[in-house]
């Protein structure tokens, strides 16, 4: 009977000690209390919304700047077809006269 006495004794001492450099260690690994984990999670929010707002401007503005370039090449484009359609219209033009002339001759 001493012998269970003596296991259950150090198996309880153990526990104890146990318990207490659990509860030791986790005081002191824990990050922070609950409100300061509340105002770290609050600040990066903040951080994280700051940093979507500039990203979405820098988005805006490339967006824009592609429209612009776009718009530009687009109007180069159109007034080069413009000129290609005077000339083939003044083209066809000169055809159409010299078929009416040959006609007129032949």
């Amino acid at each position: 009977m001493s012998e269970d006495n003596s296991d259950f004794a150090t198996f309880f001492a153990g526990m104890i000690i146990g318990g207490l450099v659990g509860a030791a260690t986790a005081l002191l690994l824990a990050p922070q209390s609950g409100e300061a984990t509340r105002t770290l999670i609050r600040d990066k929010g903040i951080e994280l919304k700051e940093m979507a707002v500039e990203y979405g401007q820098d988005v805006q503005l490339r967006a824009e700047k592609a429209l612009d370039d776009t718009r530009e090449q687009l109007d180069v484009v159109l007034e080069d077809l413009k000129t290609r359609t005077d000339e083939l219209t003044k083209l066809l033009n000169r055809e159409k006269e010299q078929v009416e002339e040959a006609a007129e001759e032949g």
